[in-house]
């Protein structure tokens, strides 16, 4: 193996896939579960029912302007100093978060907890996606991405299950879980390709070169709002269920924990489906416009579900994560637009902007819900969304198979 060419199939590749794959499951467990503890967290913590939702809104929201931070810090850190700091000081600091969140002893705590968790949640994804993506070839990486994500999803399953013993007990789970974690991480390599920029006097991890030339800034902000329409069915969606549930006269209380468990069971599946259609098409574009129209339908086929039954709702929200799993090539897209001096930098703050993007999107959404009410609001957001996704993909080009050996000049690429 060279430096310059991404690495043959050897056993440290296949470590390295399995290691960013773990890394990935216990990024997605801690992201989610207040998603899956919100209620019984906050009514422990005296938070009364009518205040359920605005106050799960405002640490959600805090928590998403923490990965919104830490993704441009981590993406920065890792162009400069490399992919493996970044993936062992993001899974400290979060790690730390976690088992400090068991005391959370208010909302302003809680919020303040899950805001330096979501710095710490921002490196995993996009460190572990460039590093995957650098090391393996061309052909192949579209493969190791989707591995990354599979494995990672169901860390939204563990999240369930262990959530069941108890909320406070499910962020030490998860606490704990990052420090095995680190363990993990001590037999993983740099990628060839960093060390190669990494020695020259190229500009490294310069945030503002996505700014300096506009095709490139363009490039960069169609790269995030391409995923925001996932982030929108689980953070809105799926999150604040039993409030969609009174609205369509549910019987029955819909359990958020249970409905981000089964959507995310769906991601994963959808993942594998969405990587296989990318590799036999050898189109990515063409993947995201597909995933793009169904995830439309799954979320009209939800809003309409009047009288929604527990077992219905289950199934919706599978319906709906099989129909918004195109994580990992959303994801690999980003990686494959930039150049390797500023590609930990765009991978690591596209994903976690997409995340944040739930604070504008949740603003949006509750000014409309105020005027025509939540189903209403849900369609015209979900369509207004899934609109500008579109239009942002038919303006990227396509990158199935090109090489990433390069790198971003200051007045464009080389």
């Amino acid at each position: 193996m060279t430096d310059t060419a991404p690495a043959k199939l050897t056993k440290n590749v296949v470590f390295l896939v399995i290691v960013a794959s773990l890394g990935y499951f216990v990024d997605i467990y801690d992201l989610l579960v207040f998603s899956i503890v919100r209620k019984a967290s906050l009514h422990d913590i005296g938070v009364a029912d009518a205040d359920m939702l605005s106050k799960g809104q405002f640490i959600i929201n805090v928590q998403m302007f923490g990965l919104l931070l830490g993704g441009l810090l981590w993406g920065i850190m890792g162009d400069k100093l490399g992919r493996i700091k970044v993936l062992f000081g993001s899974i400290l600091l979060y790690s730390i978060a976690n088992f400090a969140n068991a005391y959370a002893y208010d909302v302003n705590s809680y919020a303040l907890i899950r805001f330096i968790a979501g710095i710490g949640l921002a490196g995993e994804l996009g460190a572990g996606i460039t590093l995957v993506s650098e090391t393996l070839s061309k052909e192949k990486r579209g493969y190791g991405t989707m591995i990354v994500a599979v494995v990672g999803l169901f860390g939204a399953a563990a999240a369930y299950a262990v959530a069941k013993y108890g909320w406070q007990t499910a962020y030490m789970v998860g606490g704990g879980l990052g420090i095995l974690l680190l363990l993990l991480r001590v037999g993983t390599f740099e990628s060839g390709m960093f060390k190669n920029v990494q020695e020259s006097k190229v500009s490294k991890g310069n945030f503002l070169m996505l700014f300096t030339d506009f095709k490139r800034f363009k490039k960069y902000l169609y790269c995030i709002l391409i995923g925001a329409p996932l982030w929108y069915v689980v953070g809105v969606l799926v999150t604040f269920s039993p409030e969609f549930g009174v609205a369509l006269k549910s019987k029955e209380v819909l359990s958020a924990g249970e409905g981000v468990l089964y959507t995310y069971i769906g991601i994963a599946i959808g993942d594998i489906f969405a990587g296989l259609l990318a590799q036999v098409t050898r189109s990515r574009k063409l993947t995201m416009m597909v995933f793009l129209l169904l995830s439309l339908v799954s979320a009209f086929v939800y809003l309409r579900s009047e009288g929604i039954t527990h077992d219905k709702f289950v199934w919706i929200c599978f319906f709906m994560g099989c129909t918004v799993g195109y994580w990992a090539t959303f994801v690999t897209i980003a990686a494959e637009q930039f150049g390797t001096n500023i590609r930990a930098t765009v991978t690591t703050t596209v994903p976690n902007f997409v995340r944040g993007s739930l604070i504008p999107i949740t603003m949006a959404f509750n000014a409309l819900k105020a005027n025509y009410g939540m189903i209403t609001s849900g369609y015209i957001m979900m369509v207004i969304l899934t609109v500008i996704a579109l239009f942002s993909l038919s303006q990227l080009k396509e990158t199935f198979g090109k090489d990433l050996n390069y790198i971003e000049e200051e007045a464009g690429i080389s």
